[in-house]
């Protein structure tokens, strides 16, 4: 029987994160020439930006709450409590709302909308990775695990938790961390918006 090759999470991180970077900077360079249609100071302008900053808050949130009970523990064992039991990748859901978070702070719901698709089209192609190895190495667990829950939208149905959970700080406060880069967001794109109004950066698009 031929051997399990080992599976390099670091390595898939890394990729991820540079794939991400590459659409990060695609997307920003579109804000820098677009704006929203309804105009800077407009209450639909300001209304997305304030969606956007909740939207961010609860990514944040959510990410923590989910590194509680898989911090360290993916490559060593089906997690299926808390919410991993109502989605099997609930980090990756909670990053697609902090990527709409991130692309509202332009005033922009479609500029929020392409931040979305980004993440979902990157976070997708490395679930697929992450999903052939648990496969591999879970087998029959991993198969009943992944007939019963979703891979991304959650069915609260199926909730079921730990009575008690080994908590491990080091992780916890790593996705802590992580998230707070979401924030950087909103001093970025004010920024700009900051630049189009005095007329050092030119408008070419108006976007809903």
């Amino acid at each position: 029987m031929e051997a399990t090759q080992p599976f390099d999470l670091q390595a898939v991180q890394k990729v991820r994160k540079a794939v991400i970077l590459a659409a990060l900077i695609g997307l920003i360079g579109l804000s820098l020439i677009s704006q929203s249609a309804s105009g800077l100071h407009s209450t639909l302008h300001e209304g997305v930006e304030a969606v956007g900053l909740a939207a961010i808050v609860l990514a944040i949130i959510g990410r923590a709450w989910c590194s509680l009970y898989i911090g360290g523990r993916k490559k060593a064992e089906i997690v299926s409590r808390g919410p991993y039991s109502i989605t099997r990748n609930p980090l990756y859901v909670f990053s697609f709302i902090g990527a709409f978070g991130v692309g509202a702070q332009t005033g922009s719901v479609t500029i929020a909308a392409l931040f979305t698709v980004a993440a979902w089209v990157v976070f997708s192609l490395t679930v697929r990775r992450e999903e052939a190895w648990l496969q591999d190495v879970f087998g029959a667990d991993y198969s009943a695990y992944r007939e019963r829950t979703p891979r991304f939208f959650p069915n609260f149905l199926l909730w079921r938790d730990e009575g008690e959970l080994a908590v491990r700080p080091a992780f916890f406060l790593l996705t802590l961390r992580d998230g707070l880069v979401f924030f950087l967001a909103v001093p970025v794109f004010e920024s700009f918006d900051a630049l189009q109004a005095t007329g050092w950066l030119h408008v070419f698009l108006k976007l809903p």
